[in-house]
């Protein structure tokens, strides 16, 4: 009995249908950047320091220059402002006061020898950026820098949350009417974040929007899937990832063009309403129907990617019956993917593996971003590597394997966090290199746990076994801004000493699991705890059972 991979070899398994299906799908990958790393621009936390009344006045009257003026009025300014006091605490003297000398201001108020008195800035900051940001906007800095941190997290949160429910929803109804509704949604969500005043309200519609916008664009990688034949479905998984990093480049251009964070947020958003053409671009994923017993519309769907394709499809496929073996059916539950010992194994590591993707991934765009002598050029080179390392990826995994590779690049991106932090900074450019090696490194990491996942378990626990091990790179999403924000004020290189800990010990684990390359998918728990053995039974398969004027077989 034919499957519907068997009747892609004949209509086309990535021609013209599938080439322009990707092609449009890649534009909902790519418009997934602002969501993902927008913190970079939209919380970019310029220089700082406190707003003293009289000042300014007390600077003109004197003749001083930017310099001297931050000299003489604020406190341990060291030519950089970069210590807690020069931008969180002012001197508690009153700058209005007459006679005040020009050469000796501080001397001249509190008599020269005594102790200044510093206080909390309580007439707010003085920031030196031409744009805005959420930071300067709500004065996220000092005593409430934390809550930049907490509206990365609230988008993780709603990732988290939100994945498993919209993989109800494109299981249930649909991956077309997933990916439409999540669409509309984000646009929602994008839109009110331009509107509305407060700090609060933006933080929950952040988390409103990581609850659509990861299943969104998940909906959308498993749609162009599926619609594929099974030897491009890697290559063009990787690809629609790819697309995301085209996506950073895009979005890196624009913030530069318009460094107010809401202006940003409204020109990142209004372009993803062409999505809704969707609907009319878009067919429903095949696989879904014949999954649903849907098998007329199924063949519709078949019969315009052969016409698209200009191919024809063999008239035994024509009418075509559904039927699903489904013997031996077992209901999965948490407990199996830690029940037998190498699953157990398997699943221990790629949670690990996941959070640790997520933590270094976006721990290091958030990390250069703070260290930018010029944020948008190094956030520039970063993304650039993400190409050579799909090219990698692509090149290496059916030659080479997976586990190697999978842990070399761990490997190279835990050192390559090592090697930045120790570079001085008078290295700037030498910093930018590893740093940008130690991005190529994650990247490959985290593009090789997203299949190699599927590989590890047996068919009836695979979907539980990805969505359970995934759910810790939001887990890692949700810590990483209180990695990042919070260690730099300790020393600005240990976030990155954290992270190459946790990338060498990825590296490590990852060398414990068993190397997929060239076997068969596992269909039972027994398959996967006897992996050293060559093949495995075969797949379990959802049939098109053809029907001829001789009958079927049942």
């Amino acid at each position: 009995m034919p499957t519907l991979d068997d009747i892609l070899e004949h209509v086309g398994e990535f021609d013209r249908f599938q080439k322009q299906t990707f092609f449009i799908l890649c534009f909902l990958s790519a418009s997934f950047t602002p969501v993902y790393v927008g913190v970079v621009f939209f919380g970019f936390t310029p220089e700082h320091r406190c707003s003293s009344p009289g000042v300014a006045e007390l600077s003109q009257r004197c003749g001083w220059s930017l310099e001297e003026q931050l000299n003489h009025t604020v406190p341990e300014w060291d030519g950089h402002g970069a210590s807690f006091s020069s931008r969180c605490r002012r001197y508690e003297v009153d700058w209005n006061t007459t006679g005040i000398s020009c050469t000796d201001p501080l001397g001249s108020l509190v008599g020269t020898g005594s102790t200044v008195p510093r206080g909390p800035c309580r007439d707010g900051w003085v920031y030196d950026s031409p744009g805005s940001s959420l930071v300067t906007e709500f004065d996220l800095v000092c005593e409430d820098s934390w809550k930049l941190d907490l509206f990365q997290s609230a988008v993780n949160a709603g990732f988290f949350i939100g994945s498993i429910n919209i993989g109800y929803i494109a299981d249930r109804f649909g991956r077309k009417f997933c990916l439409l509704t999540t669409i509309v949604a984000n646009i929602v969500c994008g839109i009110l974040l331009v509107f509305v005043p407060s700090y609060l309200w933006i933080v929950i519609i952040r988390f409103l929007q990581g609850l659509v916008s990861k299943g969104c664009w998940t909906a959308g990688y498993i749609l162009v899937t599926e619609v594929v034949g099974p030897q491009y479905r890697r290559t063009v998984g990787i690809l629609y990832q790819a697309a995301f990093s085209v996506g950073l480049l895009v979005f890196d251009a624009i913030a530069y063009t318009i460094p107010h964070w809401r202006w940003l947020q409204l020109t990142v958003t209004l372009p993803t309403c062409f999505l809704l053409l969707y609907y009319w671009c878009l067919p429903e994923s095949p696989r879904w129907l014949i999954s649903q017993g849907k098998n007329d519309k199924a063949m519709k769907i078949v019969s315009d990617i052969a016409k698209k394709n200009q191919k024809k499809m063999p008239s035994h496929f024509k009418d075509i019956k559904f039927e699903e073996d489904d013997c031996g059916k077992q209901n999965p539950s948490l407990m199996d993917l830690f029940r037998t010992p190498q699953i157990r194994k398997n699943t221990l590591i790629l949670m690990y593996s996941w959070f640790t993707s997520s933590v270094l991934y976006q721990g290091l765009i958030m990390h250069m971003g703070m260290a930018a002598e010029n944020m948008y050029l190094d956030f520039l080179y970063s993304a650039l590597v993400e190409f050579p390392a799909a090219f990698i990826i692509i090149v290496t995994i059916d030659r080479v394997g997976r586990r190697y590779p999978w842990a070399l690049s761990n490997l190279v991106a835990g050192a390559a966090c090592l090697a930045t932090a120790l570079i001085p900074e008078d290295l700037h450019w030498l910093k930018v290199i590893t740093a940008c090696i130690g991005r190529m490194g994650i990247t490959m990491a985290f593009e090789m746990v997203c299949f190699v996942n599927t590989e590890l378990y047996p068919t009836y626990i695979r979907n539980l076994g990805v969505m359970v091990c995934s759910s810790l790179c939001d887990v890692g999403g949700v810590i990483v801004p209180f990695i990042v924000y919070r260690l730099v004020e300790i020393w600005h290189e240990l976030p990155l000493i954290v992270f190459t800990v946790l990338g060498v010990i990825a590296g490590g684990l990852v060398l414990l699991l068993p190397e997929t390359k060239g076997r068969v998918l596992p269909e039972t728990v027994e398959d996967v705890e006897n992996f050293h053995r060559q093949s495995a039974p075969k797949a379990n398969k959802i049939y098109l059972q053809v029907q001829g004027s001789e009958g079927a077989r049942g």
